[in-house]
């Protein structure tokens, strides 16, 4: 369910949030809810530049503050320069968004040296160093929130995605040791595992002829996710709400790794009767 415009309470007016990979999908997404809750807000972007310039444009017409920043997180020098542009334009940052990620899939005895880097160099690296940027200014305010993005590939598998899911395990694992660091300096973390949620490159790489439909009748929920389910979630962590949550991963996937593999359909009644004769008595 999208969020109205205009939230009445504004849970999160007057913060300051930088969302990386907020050109496209569930960051950009991200950004525009917090912005609707009252943030202001830095967007950073790889490649879609008109995605985040567009959002920028619908955050200035809500009132709040908002810009675009440019920059190809494989070079560790421009994921300094993103945290350092985004607390001067915000003046601090309250919480950090570390959405930016990419994938590639390819047969485990396919995949190069090159691609598993990059994968590593975007979704672990760059995330890391980056919040490792960004601390000195939380910890001189006394408090600050970073949420990491990470995947339920991290606890589930699909063939030909080794690489991407072990990054994402990385950020789970990585997580939940930095939170109990970084919790002595006034500064919360956690992560967000999404299950599936439909985005922008979802329709392009599987095609017009793909039923979104019948593929939504496999999820318990009955339905896709938005990038919108992943901001509720992210806005709630972020809020003092949630104060008493650290160093956890949320999984927000609408049912799908509660799913036992083998089962057969989760929404019929089972023709098996096990342990009767114990509970007869006849055991």
């Amino acid at each position: 369910m999208k969020m109205p415009e205009n939230r009445e309470y504004a849970i999160m007016k007057g913060k300051k949030v930088l969302v990386t990979g907020a050109g496209t999908g569930i960051g950009r997404g991200v950004a525009l809810e917090f912005a609707r809750a009252g943030a202001d807000v830095v967007l950073h972007y790889s490649a879609s530049a008109e995605g985040a310039e567009s959002a920028v444009q619908i955050i200035t017409g809500l009132g709040r503050r908002a810009t675009a920043v440019g920059g190809n997180f494989k070079n560790i020098d421009t994921v300094k320069e993103t945290a350092r542009l985004a607390c001067e334009f915000l003046g601090g940052i309250d919480v950090l968004i570390n959405n930016a990620g990419i994938t590639a899939n390819a047969p485990f005895e396919e995949v190069t040296p090159d691609v598993f880097d990059t994968l590593f160099q975007v979704n672990v690296r760059a995330q890391f160093f980056l919040t490792q940027s960004v601390v000195p200014v939380m910890a001189e305010q006394g408090k600050g929130v970073v949420i990491n993005l990470t995947s339920i590939h991290a606890y589930t598998a699909l063939t030909e995605h080794a690489v991407y899911a072990a990054t994402k395990a990385a950020i789970v694992a990585y997580t939940r040791v930095a939170a109990l660091e970084l919790i002595q300096k006034g500064i919360r973390m956690n992560a967000i595992a999404p299950g599936w949620i439909w985005v922008e490159n979802h329709r392009t790489t599987l095609g017009e002829d793909f039923d979104s439909e019948a593929a939504a009748r496999n999820i318990p929920v009955g339905f896709i996710g938005t990038p919108e389910d992943v901001a509720n979630l992210a806005i709630y962590l972020a809020s003092d709400e949630s104060r008493y949550i650290l160093g956890q991963t949320i999984i927000c996937d609408g049912g799908q790794t509660s799913i036992m593999p083998q089962t057969g359909d989760f929404r019929g009644r089972r023709s098996e009767k096990w342990g009767r004769r114990y509970l007869e008595g006849k055991g």
